[in-house]
């Protein structure tokens, strides 16, 4: 990219979006554009592309997405999968109409099999069958890197897709019930902590294991890549480490401070057990992570703390 270059970061104002736009800036690249959900809904297909056409962004980058952890894909199935699909189309497809040299699909590392071998290369991709309790998510993300595909075949375009693993860090949604993993282990500490409480119950047994990278790690990934990957196939975004949620969990009072016991409810789902990324393909492009797991949390944390706002939501 060069530094001049017009560059779309579709959903800025997420966790993933908004580390890409720092990345950006940190890197000396100063014309990027970004629009507010209510100025451009990405779901309206004539908003995108009047927005594309009118802003010809040279090179786009596509971390807007509906998130949420199991208990929120379980719930809104429909809603993860619709929002999620039509917002991929409009922007990919208003990208190629209007002659972007150069998209980065942001996608998660769900769309893998259940059962995929461990750990996962990009080539188990639709091997066999999802984890149930995220296949919407997954089945729209794998869409979306799908036409990404299909447009650089069928008409030379140089669209990417890169694939992360569990993220975390600046910017991240605490919501109590539509949150991940770890975000959602902060703000349950957090207020444990302070209001004394005794015991903190988790879902499942704790048993699961989970990779985690800190976003501000992918977001430097993510520019990297830009400049540095063209192909086909995924590049799966991690560290290559793993740890069981339980694992995590302490990991989490420790740094939070608190101190009571904790306790597992076996009668809610751990989701995937086991879900850790090959990262071979990242190493061997010559890109490694930078931030370990408990430094990571620590600054997550602080994030917390200072963003009162967020917090609530």
């Amino acid at each position: 990219m060069e530094k001049n270059a017009k560059i779309y970061v579709a959903g800025h104002r997420g966790m993933v979006g908004s580390a890409i736009v720092r990345e950006l800036e940190r890197q000396g690249y100063h014309n990027t554009i970004t629009r507010t959900h209510r100025e451009l809904d990405l779901c309206r297909q004539t908003e995108v592309e009047e927005f594309f056409a009118q802003e010809r962004p040279e090179y786009v980058f596509l971390a807007a997405a509906k998130v949420g952890g199991i208990e929120a894909n379980q719930s809104a199935l429909a809603d993860f999968m619709y929002d999620n699909m039509i917002l991929e189309m409009n922007v990919i497809h208003a990208a190629w109409k209007n002659g972007c040299k150069k998209l980065e699909f942001l996608g998660s590392s769900c769309i893998y099999p259940r059962m995929a071998p461990q750990p996962m290369p990009e080539s188990c991709l639709l091997t066999s069958e999802l984890e149930k309790t995220n296949e919407a998510y997954a089945l729209a993300k794998i869409s979306g890197l799908k036409y990404c595909e299909f447009l650089n075949r069928q008409y030379g375009t140089d669209y990417i897709s890169v694939m992360p693993t569990n993220l975390y860090g600046p910017n991240d949604n605490y919501h109590p019930t539509h949150s991940h993993v770890l975000p959602a282990l902060i703000r349950r500490f957090h207020e444990a902590k302070e209001s004394g409480a005794p015991t903190v119950t988790c879902w499942g047994d704790g048993s699961a294991l989970r990779e985690f990278l800190y976003v501000d790690d992918l977001a430097n990934l993510c520019v990297f890549l830009m400049n540095n990957y063209s192909g086909n196939e995924t590049v799966n975004a991690g560290t290559g480490k793993e740890l069981s949620i339980r694992q995590l969990t302490q990991l989490v009072a420790k740094v939070v401070g608190y101190e009571g016991e904790i306790l597992w409810d076996t009668t809610k789902p751990n989701g995937t057990p086991r879900k850790l990324l090959d990262v071979s393909k990242a190493t061997r492009l010559g890109w490694t992570y930078k931030t370990e797991l408990e430094d990571g949390i620590r600054l997550a944390y602080a994030d917390f703390l200072n963003n009162p706002m967020r917090a609530e939501r």
